[in-house]
């Protein structure tokens, strides 16, 4: 089988230019338009109603227009009788305003229609989510440094590893705010979850990255990333196209109870791959090149004993 030889290195400037523009673009969105935050963050009430005769989305979204909840949200839940309410709260929001919710929606769809479960969550819980949801993000990254600086010895290569999760994290966070799709806690768990898929592809790869430096000591620094990459490319690539096969799967058929979820784990395996191959193996090169660079002028700057070099 005839070997890659892929320069990953020599398109670094290429690459980070990609993602520089994505990562901007995403930071434009999310400073600009926001996110849609769901009631975990906002507060309100999740209803799970059934009707007794199958009955179209649009027909459960016209109900709650004619109940006065213009502004509410509704999904399948499991069927075409079973749905999930969901009606976003604010300051004022208490359980008789969801109680007067519940009769209206009761009211506007007729006879038949079966409440199943009530979830009421006030605003300030909804605050203590998002904090805590920052809080756990923000750990798994240092958590992710801490172990591959402990695992390779090196901590910048723990930094071009955040470095690349951060990348997966912000741009599917970006599409999220373009698109205005709800965040809740599922897709904090999304997120998370990319985070783990993303380090364990470059972890991979810096692992045959280490057993090279080991036993080819006289290569330059460049061609030992770019032999690291090649060499693990193809499991690289079945891998990822194995989750993503499923992932598409679970977007196409998983209904709309998980599609934001299934969505989200598509923006970031596709992500995901590009960054460990494109983002985080360049960064290593980056980083061991101006390592090496500062010890050399380092060394020059020693100045020589009694002004002529010893024998």
């Amino acid at each position: 089988m005839k070997k890659l030889t892929i320069d990953w290195v020599g398109k670094r400037p290429l690459f980070f230019a990609i993602s520089g523009t994505l990562c901007a673009l995403s930071l434009l969105s999310i400073a600009t338009k926001g996110f849609n935050y769901g009631i975990d963050f906002t507060g309100g009430t999740l209803v799970q109603v059934s009707y007794p005769e199958p009955r179209e989305l649009a027909q459960v979204r016209a109900d709650l227009e004619k109940a006065g909840y213009p502004e509410a949200n509704a999904q399948s839940f499991g069927g075409k009788k079973e749905f999930a309410l969901f009606l976003k709260g604010d300051e004022n929001v208490d359980v008789s305003i969801v109680e007067t919710f519940v009769e209206k929606v009761k009211a506007a769809a007729g006879e038949g229609l079966r409440v199943d479960r009530k979830e009421y969550v006030g605003p300030s819980v909804g605050k203590h989510l998002k904090r805590q949801a920052l809080t756990a993000i923000t750990l798994a990254l240092l958590a992710i440094i801490g172990y591959v600086a402990f695992r390779f010895d090196n901590p910048l290569w723990g930094a071009a590893g955040v470095a690349a999760i951060a990348h997966d994290v912000l741009i599917t966070a970006g599409v999220f705010s373009a698109f205005q799709l709800e965040v809740d806690l599922v897709i904090v768990a999304a997120l998370l979850t990319i985070a783990g898929y993303s380090i364990n592809d470059t972890i991979v790869i810096y692992d045959r990255m280490r057993d090279n430096m080991r036993h080819r000591r006289a290569d330059d620094i460049g061609t030992l990333v770019n032999d690291s990459i090649n060499e693990m490319l193809s499991r690289t690539v079945i891998t990822n196209g194995m989750v993503f096969a499923v992932v598409l799967a679970l977007f196409l058929l998983g209904g709309s109870v998980i599609h934001n979820f299934a969505f989200a784990m598509l923006i970031g395996s596709i992500s995901g791959t590009y960054s460990t191959l494109a983002v985080s193996m360049p960064l290593v090169f980056q980083f061991q090149k101006g390592r090496r660079r500062a010890a050399q002028t380092e060394t020059a700057a020693v100045p020589r004993e009694g002004g002529r070099r010893r024998r």
